[in-house]
């Protein structure tokens, strides 16, 4: 069974605050070309939320979902947003050699699972066929490894020794331990050994490169939120040292949830009723040091929505 049965994925608040938040980040791109010019590739799922987003607000046109469940593609077909997407099928591994890399992409590695040694080369394949301007985000489960049978105790060197077997042990970040794991320290943990990846892919391409035109990459994303799961999502821009004029224009850190280094943007949700938020909106955004404030509120949730509050979902019931 897919998750997509299981899960409504356009009723996630935080994962639709995140979609919002990367599709204001990309509206920057123009400054490397048309963001018209740039082609999507994700994961659609039956709902297509973010390929919706991406078409509606972008006009993105080259859109490529990859999806893993062959046995139900008629229902992905029927549920096919917009015909300018087109639906690949298969594992991400074999899919993604087939497509096209010539171009400035932005690729969105949406899983549900935990780090894996497929999930690195996925990132790994991408690196090396990436051009100036393109963007590479991986998101994932990030929830520390439990097991019933292992004493509380013993967890810390349960979960490193799960991740060296599930990645490598070559690729567990230096001075990784077992505590390292706890809380939102998994998280933390993969997105180490997410940048180091892709650093190190870059480095080996730069090798044939001349100065000029050797790439780097500059982190932007660092999301931590739950929707049930911990999950983590991380990722940034790929450019060429003579573009670098094209990243500064972009200006990236304007955005407040712009992250580039190990420091999380967390994406806290709180439960508020309709009338609570519109009393919140109407002192948005605050005028000096003014807080926003509701009754009965707790101001820790009225600070968590001012942050959020120009990406915040609205959920109600219609008729379609």
């Amino acid at each position: 069974m897919g998750s997509y049965e299981k899960i409504n994925y356009n009723l996630r608040p935080a994962k639709c605050i995140e979609r919002k938040m990367l599709c204001e980040a990309f509206r920057r791109l123009s400054a490397f070309g048309k963001i018209e010019s740039y082609g999507y590739v994700g994961f659609g799922s039956t709902y297509f939320s973010d390929f919706s987003m991406l078409h509606k607000s972008l006009n993105l046109c080259n859109m490529t979902s990859i999806e893993q469940d062959e046995l139900n593609k008629e229902r992905f077909e029927f549920n096919k947003p917009f015909s300018c997407i087109d639906i690949k099928y298969g594992k991400s591994t074999d899919v993604l050699p087939l497509l096209n890399w010539n171009s400035k992409k932005i690729l969105w590695l949406d899983y549900e699972g935990k780090l894996s040694k497929e999930i690195l080369l996925d990132l790994d394949f991408f690196c090396t066929k990436a051009v100036s301007g393109s963007i590479v985000i991986v998101s994932l489960n990030a929830t520390p490894d439990a097991n019933n049978e292992i004493p509380y105790e013993k967890l810390p060197k349960y979960r490193l020794k799960q991740l060296k077997t599930e990645i490598g042990e070559n690729k567990v970040p230096t001075g990784t331990v077992g505590k390292s794991f706890a809380g939102w320290g998994t998280a933390k943990v993969c997105r180490h050994v997410i940048e180091n990846e892709i650093r190190q892919i870059l480095n080996t391409r730069n090798v044939e490169y001349e100065k000029g035109n050797k790439l780097n990459y500059r982190q932007l994303f660092n999301f931590h939120y739950s929707d049930g799961a911990k999950m983590l999502t991380t990722g940034g821009i790929i450019y060429e040292e003579g573009d670098a004029n094209h990243l500064a224009q972009c200006s990236f850190d304007d955005l407040s949830f712009i992250r580039q280094r190990e420091q999380e943007y967390r994406i806290d949700v709180p439960n508020l009723t309709f009338k609570e938020i519109r009393h919140l909106n109407e002192q948005l955004p605050p005028k000096g040091q003014e807080e926003a404030s509701a009754p009965a509120v707790k101001p820790s949730d009225a600070k968590n929505y001012e942050k959020i509050y120009r990406h915040f979902p609205s959920f109600t019931e219609a008729n379609l």
